[in-house]
Protein backbone atom coordinates (compact mmCIF):
# COMPACT_ATOMS: atom_id res chain seq x y z
CA UNK A 1 0.00 0.00 0.00
CA UNK A 2 1.72 3.28 -1.06
CA UNK A 3 1.75 5.72 1.23
CA UNK A 4 0.19 9.54 1.16
CA UNK A 5 1.83 11.43 -0.51
CA UNK A 6 2.97 14.78 1.93
CA UNK A 7 0.95 17.68 1.66
CA UNK A 8 2.24 21.05 2.35
CA UNK A 9 1.40 22.71 5.86
CA UNK A 10 -0.38 25.75 4.46
CA UNK A 11 -0.77 29.32 6.68
CA UNK A 12 -3.56 31.33 5.97
CA UNK A 13 -3.36 35.41 6.02
CA UNK A 14 -4.74 37.26 8.75
CA UNK A 15 -7.91 38.82 9.19
CA UNK A 16 -9.14 42.79 7.17
CA UNK A 17 -10.79 44.17 9.73
CA UNK A 18 -11.11 47.14 11.74
CA UNK A 19 -13.85 48.20 14.73
CA UNK A 20 -16.54 49.57 11.48
CA UNK A 21 -16.64 46.23 10.19
CA UNK A 22 -20.09 45.19 10.80
CA UNK A 23 -20.37 42.47 7.96
CA UNK A 24 -17.64 39.22 7.49
CA UNK A 25 -17.26 37.23 4.47
CA UNK A 26 -15.26 34.23 5.12
CA UNK A 27 -13.22 32.19 2.58
CA UNK A 28 -12.26 28.45 3.30
CA UNK A 29 -8.33 29.31 2.78
CA UNK A 30 -6.60 30.98 0.20
CA UNK A 31 -5.30 29.55 -2.74
CA UNK A 32 -1.86 29.04 -3.98
CA UNK A 33 -1.98 32.39 -6.07
CA UNK A 34 -3.28 34.03 -2.79
CA UNK A 35 -0.96 32.43 -0.75
CA UNK A 36 1.92 33.75 -2.78
CA UNK A 37 0.65 37.22 -3.15
CA UNK A 38 -0.30 37.53 0.23
CA UNK A 39 -3.45 38.69 -1.40
CA UNK A 40 -7.21 37.64 -0.61
CA UNK A 41 -8.92 36.89 -3.54
CA UNK A 42 -5.39 37.25 -5.57
CA UNK A 43 -6.14 34.85 -8.35
CA UNK A 44 -7.00 37.12 -11.24
CA UNK A 45 -9.86 35.35 -12.47
CA UNK A 46 -11.48 35.15 -9.04
CA UNK A 47 -14.88 36.99 -9.43
CA UNK A 48 -14.63 37.98 -5.57
CA UNK A 49 -13.55 42.14 -5.90
CA UNK A 50 -15.59 43.14 -9.10
CA UNK A 51 -19.03 41.23 -7.04
CA UNK A 52 -18.06 43.24 -3.37
CA UNK A 53 -17.74 46.73 -5.41
CA UNK A 54 -21.02 45.97 -8.01
CA UNK A 55 -22.76 44.96 -4.56
CA UNK A 56 -21.03 48.05 -2.40
CA UNK A 57 -21.31 50.77 -5.03
CA UNK A 58 -17.83 51.01 -5.92
CA UNK A 59 -18.15 50.83 -9.55
CA UNK A 60 -14.48 49.18 -11.00
CA UNK A 61 -12.29 47.45 -8.08
CA UNK A 62 -9.01 49.44 -7.43
CA UNK A 63 -5.88 48.44 -9.06
CA UNK A 64 -3.88 48.21 -6.06
CA UNK A 65 -4.86 45.67 -3.27
CA UNK A 66 -4.32 47.97 -0.63
CA UNK A 67 -7.20 50.31 -2.06
CA UNK A 68 -9.50 47.21 -2.48
CA UNK A 69 -8.31 46.39 1.35
CA UNK A 70 -9.13 49.71 2.29
CA UNK A 71 -12.99 49.85 0.58
CA UNK A 72 -13.38 46.63 1.92
CA UNK A 73 -13.35 48.38 5.70
CA UNK A 74 -14.83 51.75 4.46
CA UNK A 75 -17.57 49.69 4.16
CA UNK A 76 -17.73 47.96 7.17
CA UNK A 77 -16.45 44.58 5.43
CA UNK A 78 -14.30 42.28 7.40
CA UNK A 79 -12.68 39.30 5.13
CA UNK A 80 -10.74 36.55 6.96
CA UNK A 81 -10.86 32.72 6.23
CA UNK A 82 -12.44 29.76 8.14
CA UNK A 83 -8.76 28.03 8.27
CA UNK A 84 -5.65 29.13 10.07
CA UNK A 85 -3.71 26.30 8.54
CA UNK A 86 -4.51 22.56 7.02
CA UNK A 87 -2.72 20.84 4.11
CA UNK A 88 -3.36 20.84 0.62
CA UNK A 89 -2.01 19.91 -2.99
CA UNK A 90 -3.35 23.14 -4.71
CA UNK A 91 -5.83 25.14 -4.50
CA UNK A 92 -8.53 23.03 -4.48
CA UNK A 93 -10.70 22.90 -1.26
CA UNK A 94 -11.73 19.70 -1.73
CA UNK A 95 -7.68 19.03 -1.05
CA UNK A 96 -7.71 20.00 1.77
CA UNK A 97 -6.44 18.01 5.01
CA UNK A 98 -5.91 18.31 8.13
CA UNK A 99 -7.92 21.85 8.81
CA UNK A 100 -7.11 23.98 11.83
CA UNK A 101 -9.44 27.18 11.88
CA UNK A 102 -8.65 30.38 13.51
CA UNK A 103 -9.64 31.33 16.51
CA UNK A 104 -13.49 33.30 16.11
CA UNK A 105 -14.16 32.88 20.05
CA UNK A 106 -11.03 35.63 20.10
CA UNK A 107 -11.85 37.31 17.17
CA UNK A 108 -15.81 38.13 17.80
CA UNK A 109 -14.47 39.25 21.43
CA UNK A 110 -12.30 41.71 19.49
CA UNK A 111 -15.34 42.95 16.89
CA UNK A 112 -18.42 42.25 18.89
CA UNK A 113 -20.12 44.65 16.11
CA UNK A 114 -19.66 41.95 13.43
CA UNK A 115 -23.89 41.07 12.72
CA UNK A 116 -23.10 39.18 9.54
CA UNK A 117 -21.46 36.25 8.30
CA UNK A 118 -21.27 35.12 4.84
CA UNK A 119 -19.25 32.03 3.48
CA UNK A 120 -17.80 32.58 0.03
CA UNK A 121 -18.31 28.48 -1.14
CA UNK A 122 -19.78 25.45 0.77
CA UNK A 123 -16.52 24.94 1.95
CA UNK A 124 -16.35 27.36 3.83
CA UNK A 125 -19.99 26.67 5.72
CA UNK A 126 -19.09 23.35 6.08
CA UNK A 127 -15.59 23.95 7.57
CA UNK A 128 -17.16 26.47 9.85
CA UNK A 129 -19.61 24.56 11.22
CA UNK A 130 -17.90 21.60 12.09
CA UNK A 131 -14.72 23.43 13.39
CA UNK A 132 -16.10 26.27 14.90
CA UNK A 133 -19.84 26.03 15.60
CA UNK A 134 -19.80 23.21 17.44
CA UNK A 135 -18.04 25.02 20.20
CA UNK A 136 -20.53 28.24 19.80
CA UNK A 137 -23.87 29.04 21.56
CA UNK A 138 -26.52 30.79 19.29
CA UNK A 139 -24.55 34.41 18.77
CA UNK A 140 -27.10 36.70 17.70
CA UNK A 141 -24.94 36.60 13.96
CA UNK A 142 -26.64 36.02 10.59
CA UNK A 143 -25.28 33.42 8.91
CA UNK A 144 -25.40 32.74 4.92
CA UNK A 145 -24.06 30.96 2.14
CA UNK A 146 -22.93 32.24 -1.51
CA UNK A 147 -21.90 30.73 -4.21
CA UNK A 148 -18.19 31.19 -4.10
CA UNK A 149 -16.11 33.43 -6.36
CA UNK A 150 -14.22 31.43 -7.55
CA UNK A 151 -13.54 30.48 -10.78
CA UNK A 152 -13.60 26.77 -10.76
CA UNK A 153 -17.25 27.65 -9.10
CA UNK A 154 -19.06 26.49 -13.04
CA UNK A 155 -21.33 30.27 -12.88
CA UNK A 156 -21.60 33.39 -14.35
CA UNK A 157 -20.57 36.24 -12.43
CA UNK A 158 -24.34 37.61 -13.40
CA UNK A 159 -25.57 34.64 -11.26
CA UNK A 160 -23.39 34.95 -8.77
CA UNK A 161 -23.89 38.81 -8.35
CA UNK A 162 -27.86 37.54 -8.01
CA UNK A 163 -26.84 35.06 -5.37
CA UNK A 164 -25.07 37.55 -3.68
CA UNK A 165 -27.60 40.02 -2.71
CA UNK A 166 -28.18 38.97 0.64
CA UNK A 167 -24.45 41.22 0.55
CA UNK A 168 -25.98 44.19 -0.05
CA UNK A 169 -29.52 44.02 1.69
CA UNK A 170 -26.99 43.53 4.92
CA UNK A 171 -24.82 46.74 3.93
CA UNK A 172 -27.70 48.64 3.56
CA UNK A 173 -29.42 47.34 7.14
CA UNK A 174 -26.47 47.92 8.80
CA UNK A 175 -26.02 51.69 7.85
CA UNK A 176 -29.26 52.73 8.75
Amino acid sequence: MAADKERPRLTGLPPVVDERCRLLILGSMPGEASLRAQQYYGHPRNGFWPLLYALLDGGEPAASYEERLRFALSRGVALWDVLAACEREGSLDTAIRRPEANDFARFYAAYPGIRHVFFNGSTAADLYRRQVMKRAADDGRSYTLLPSSSPARAMSQAAKLEAWQPVRAAWIDVRS
